[in-house]
């Protein structure tokens, strides 16, 4: 399993290296990707027959959305067939990545090696988003022009993107340091890998970015007192937000500031966003029962459209609206079936693990899921190839059944050496 492992890294690297994963290429490299590792998945099952095959909680919802896209791709029941079946490719690429990723990360040794991983991909990122920021001549990685304008912030388009990549990927460093289950020896590094995802985040001048990252502290503030952690472990966290202001204002707070108001000219307005969200919901309620066709809203949008500016409206700005107009009723039960089934096995989890090394692991899952979906209600990160994959790994982080060691061999087959660990 560690080649599936690492293949899922692996295109979670690629997804956000390719500005997320959004261009037509990029899709299906992310798509064939996924394919391929299912089909070396299934010739590992074939040859082995040790390994039992675990089903999510979480698969089930995913799977009954898939087919609610696939019956209004069948059925005619889409405003545009050829974009209801990009998306539904892309859904299903995200269904199989979430059933491999449930077989590969198993053990708690497994999860270690994907909190580094997330740990250290995040630093780099929003290292480079730093560097860029501070060298930004226009155009993507110093060299690519942007085509369709845009804000962009490291490898991302959109800096609110890359503000919802920071959100997934830094309590993967901050949660640990600040629940004391880091060794004192790894604190510098570990508070560097938080450190830099907080500056870069400032920098990016995202707001709902800032207002997502101030929820998260807020859940894991109520997870300490719970927990009623020790002192030292608090000043630890507070020692690395603290570090981080200081590398923001050292960039320059006016800086940061002038970011914010030049900004807010070029962003979707606080009247159209709230616009959008008016007309997405008189979309929904002409389409109640089965919405437009996920993937068609940009078609569908402009005779609902009640403040025109000349651009054109793409997405909502809030994915739970866009669901909604998308695939209707049906389509909302499996979203809230989803974030249902997140909520009550993450607390589960919690409560069973409490104060563990696995417990602080998967309370990294449940607050980075928890500020993405904050987030979600202003933006449409879930759009974002690279950052949909990086929340279903959370959801999995904060549902899982961590087992401490691995499985053995299910009763009456052949025990195998695996090739994995030779």
């Amino acid at each position: 399993m560690r080649l599936l492992r690492f293949g899922i890294c692996a295109l979670a690297v690629f997804a956000v290296a390719a500005h997320g994963g959004v261009e037509d290429w990029a899709r299906a490299v992310f798509e064939t990707g996924a394919g391929l590792l299912l089909l070396a998945w299934a010739v590992w099952i074939y040859f082995t027959q040790e390994e039992e095959i675990i089903i999510s909680p979480l698969l089930p919802p995913l799977a009954a959305l898939s087919l609610i896209v696939l019956g209004q791709f069948l059925f005619h029941g889409t405003a545009s067939s050829y974009s209801t079946r990009m998306e539904l490719l892309l859904l299903v690429s995200d269904l199989v990545l979430l059933f491999l990723a449930v077989q590969a990360f198993r053990t708690l040794q497994d999860w270690r090696g994907f909190i580094w991983f997330g740990m250290f991909f995040g630093f780099l990122v929003s290292l480079f988003g730093v560097l860029q920021h501070l060298t930004f001549n226009g155009k993507l990685y110093w060299f690519r022009q942007i085509e369709y304008g845009g804000i962009p912030f490291g490898p991302y388009v959109n800096r609110n993107h890359f503000a919802g990549f920071v959100e997934l990927t830094l309590p993967l460093s901050l949660v640990p340091l600040v629940l004391g289950r880091v060794r004192r020896e790894r604190w510098p590094v570990v508070g560097l890998f938080a450190i830099i995802p907080i500056g870069a985040l400032f920098l990016s001048a995202s707001r709902g970015g800032i207002v997502s990252f101030g929820v998260e502290l807020a859940v894991l503030a109520l997870a300490i007192i719970q927990r009623r952690t020790k002192g030292k472990q608090l000043f630890a966290g507070a020692t690395v937000l603290l570090l981080a202001l200081m590398m923001v204002s050292w960039l320059g707070v006016d800086q940061v500031l002038l970011r914010f108001s030049s900004f807010q000219s070029l962003e979707v307005t606080a009247g159209k966003r709230a616009s959008m969200q008016r007309d997405t919901w008189q979309i929904f309620l002409h389409h109640p029962f089965a919405g437009t066709g996920l993937g068609t809203l940009q078609i569908v949008y402009p005779p609902y459209e009640s403040l025109y500016d000349g651009r054109i409206v793409n997405h909502t700005h809030n994915d739970y609206l866009e669901a909604l107009a998308e695939t209707g009723v049906l389509g909302g039960l499996c979203c809230a079936w989803f974030l249902g089934v997140l909520f009550r096995e993450s607390l589960k989890r919690l409560r069973q693990f409490h104060n563990s090394f696995a417990g602080a692991l998967q309370l990294c899952g449940l607050v980075a899921c928890v500020g993405f979906l904050v987030h979600s209600l202003v933006d449409f990160n879930l759009h974002i190839p690279s950052n949909a994959l990086l929340f279903f790994l959370m959801a999995h982080l904060a549902t899982t059944e961590m087992a401490s060691t691995p499985p053995l061999p299910a009763p009456g087959r052949p025990r195998h050496r695996d090739p994995a660990n030779h």
